[in-house]
Parts: C-alpha cells; structure tokens; sequence
C-alpha cells in the first residue's frame, strides 16, 4: 500500500529528495561509462574469436561499474523509501501519490521546477500532467497522520 502524501507534505519532501535525486543522475554518467567499457571488451572478445583482453582492465571497469551500480541503488531505494516514485532518472521525474477525491493520483515534480505545480491520473504519466487549481486543492489528501 503506497504512502499519500497532501501537496504540502509532497513540496516539504521534495527538499528531502532533490539532493538525493541530484546524486542518483551525477551517478548515472559513471555507470554508463563502465557498462559501456565492458560491452566493448565483449564485443572485441567476439569479433576476434575470444581474443585474449587485459584481465586488469576489465577487472576494473567491472569494480566501477558495480560500485557506481550499488551507489546509485542506495539512492533511489532511498528516494523510494520517503513513499515518492522515481518517474524517469534522465529528467529528474518524480511522483508523490496522493488521492484525489477518493481516486490515487499522482503529484507530479521535475527537477528544475520551483514547486509542485501538476499532477496526474496514475495510467496519463507527465504527458497528461495537469496544473494543480483550486478546485485540486480542495479535493486531494494524503494519509491521515500517524
């Protein structure tokens, strides 16, 4: 069961999570790059009949891919465990559940943006995004508190 969050306790956590989610994209470059180092020795390996390839070198590309693969799941799992939804890493995607007269929708944040100001149906995702108005306002809630 998803945690609901009201539009002041999404805005209060996105200072929580911004920094988190900053971290996660720094860490994506890193990872990239060892992946890529790796399917490259894969690929010579194959074209060449099994070639033999320095051990040293793909031995360390394989230790900075793990290590920027366990770093960046620390982050999200963390991200996750505050109950918001990691959308899409590339933009900075984020979605905090909420419920929207009776129905879960999501509060929708994209790093860059000041403060949440969208939400969405939980099947439209940031395409059907839809400025938060009054009427929103009004009818959404989160959790009662604990």
């Amino acid at each position: 069961m998803s945690k609901h969050f009201t539009l002041a306790e999404a805005e209060q956590l996105v200072r929580r999570v911004e920094p988190l989610l900053r971290s996660a994209i720094e860490l994506k470059p890193a990872y990239a790059q060892a992946e890529g180092e790796l399917n490259e020795f894969r690929a010579r390996a194959a074209r060449m009949g099994g070639v033999l390839l320095d051990r040293e070198q793909v031995t360390d590309a394989r230790g900075r891919r793990d290590a920027a693969a366990g770093r960046l799941r620390a982050v999200i799992e963390e991200i996750v465990e505050t109950g918001c939804l990691v959308k899409d890493l590339d933009t900075g995607l984020i979605d905090f559940p909420t419920l929207f007269r009776g129905t879960e929708v999501y509060l929708c944040w994209r790093m860059g943006e000041t403060a949440i100001a969208f939400w969405h149906g939980v099947d439209e995702g940031f395409r059907g995004r839809k400025a938060i108005d009054q009427d929103f306002r009004d009818h959404h809630k989160g959790d009662p508190p604990q």
